[in-house]
């Protein structure tokens, strides 16, 4: 269960070597990483205040906060790749957005096979 949801983090991990073995360069995975984290450190924050405000029977709270939760790792992990991109160089750029394409996809997939596996988890807004 928890490595379903920490499988971004092993990919994380592992497009190190890869990022060292192509020649990409480290300030793109260092930067993407750092935003990545920072987006999950968001959510789980977010995913607490969601379960309190379920727990009161405060749906709309719920919903915005995880609205809220997501756009705001969307515009974190968006500023870092052009940040990155246009401070270093474009090739950084590129770099750090194919890594984030890869977190969020296997983010997502991660996330829809938990969901699959336990429907009826704590904090659903079913």
């Amino acid at each position: 269960m928890d490595l379903i949801r920490n499988i971004d983090l092993l990919v994380l991990l592992a497009a190190l070597p890869v990022f060292v073995l192509v020649g990409a360069p480290l300030v793109a995975w260092l930067v993407a990483g750092a935003a990545w984290i920072a987006g999950r450190v968001g959510m789980e924050l977010a995913a607490r205040r969601r379960r309190s405000a379920l727990a009161a029977s405060n749906r709309n709270a719920a919903l915005g906060v995880t609205a809220m939760a997501v756009m705001g790792r969307v515009w974190i992990l968006a500023l870092a790749i052009l940040l990155v991109g246009l401070l270093y160089e474009r090739e950084a750029g590129l770099a750090a957005a194919v890594l984030a394409l890869v977190l969020v996809t296997a983010h997502l997939g991660a996330s829809f096979l938990d969901h699959l596996l336990h429907p009826e988890a704590d904090g659903s807004l079913r």
